[in-house]
């Protein structure tokens, strides 16, 4: 994995993030499914009004066939799952649960593409697992084994986001990824408005203009954006490669979640970030490649 890349991934998981608190703010206007229906349908809009400039040439046959496909997994069945999964839980738990992705996914990858993951990333998952257990408290007074419904539920809706990398990366060897994304995103939302648009649509109407901002967010940041790197990496890195860098995600969002939210925070949460950075470390050391710099060339040498 290139240096840069690791950088936008870890960043953009700061970002992803954050969509767990904002959709607890969100659901006092809408309800999960049309929390869903409106941020993938504004990037939706956002990445069609692009689609002349978008590079590559667009699905065709069976690669489209399965692009709907995706989209109806992941842009409707799966983030309604995760969203409904959030409402039940607070979203510092959810975000501790987000550990559980790129272990699901780094299988996924290792069954459907043939990746290798070697030992050094399995101590990373497993250092980054221990760092999510004292995230949420494990072996403290406090600890309890609450919300078990709403945490499964909630990670069900890694199933169908792994769709995404598992379907995406061989279909971004064919065709343009940003209008695999864009098709992907238009399906989704069809998808959507057939089951709750008219609901959706009228309690849109209702909701004040921040709230609209933090949809922008979501669906501009999170999707256009963090979808689009997301692809652009693991069309040249291993899938479970890119995986790793979602364990940046508990430790963010357990942090966004106690200052916006005021949910509570704890030590556990400290040396929860310190397992999980160590784990991102370790697992990664031998994968990001830095560039090295050119041999300068002096006059008169021959």
């Amino acid at each position: 994995m290139r240096l840069s890349y690791l950088i936008l991934l870890i960043v953009l998981n700061f970002f992803w993030a954050g969509s767990l608190s904002i959709y607890k703010a969100l659901g006092d206007y809408l309800q999960p499914g049309g929390i869903v229906t409106l941020r993938f349908g504004l990037a939706a809009l956002c990445l069609a009004v692009l689609w002349p400039w978008l590079p590559g040439r667009s699905p065709r046959g069976w690669d489209l066939l399965k692009t709907v496909l995706m989209g109806c997994i992941v842009f409707m069945l799966g983030h309604r799952i995760q969203v409904y999964g959030n409402k039940l839980s607070t979203a510092g738990n959810s975000s501790v649960l987000m550990a559980m992705e790129p272990l699901v996914t780094s299988v996924a990858a290792a069954i459907f593409l043939s990746e290798h993951i070697g030992p050094r990333r399995w101590a990373g998952f497993a250092l980054g697992m221990l760092g999510v257990a004292l995230l949420n408290g494990l072996m403290g007074a406090g600890f309890q084994w609450t919300g078990l419904t709403a945490s499964l539920i909630f990670v069900s809706s890694f199933l169908c986001e792994t769709v995404f990398s598992i379907m995406g990366k061989p279909l971004g060897e064919r065709a343009g990824i940003l209008k695999i994304l864009t098709l992907a995103l238009i399906f989704g939302t069809v998808a959507n408005v057939l089951i709750d648009g008219r609901e959706t649509l009228a309690a849109a109407q209702a909701m004040p203009l921040r709230m609209w901002w933090l949809v922008a967010y979501l669906a501009v940041i999170c999707t256009s954006i963090g979808y689009g790197v997301w692809y652009l990496v693991i069309r040249e890195t291993d899938v479970n490669v890119a995986a790793l860098t979602i364990f940046a995600q508990p430790l963010a969002g357990v942090a966004i979640a106690g200052f916006w939210l005021h949910e509570t925070l704890h030590w556990g949460q400290f040396w929860g970030s310190l397992a999980i950075v160590v784990g991102l470390v370790l697992g990664l050391s031998r994968q990001v490649k830095i560039p090295e710099p050119e041999p300068q060339v002096h006059p008169g040498t021959p």
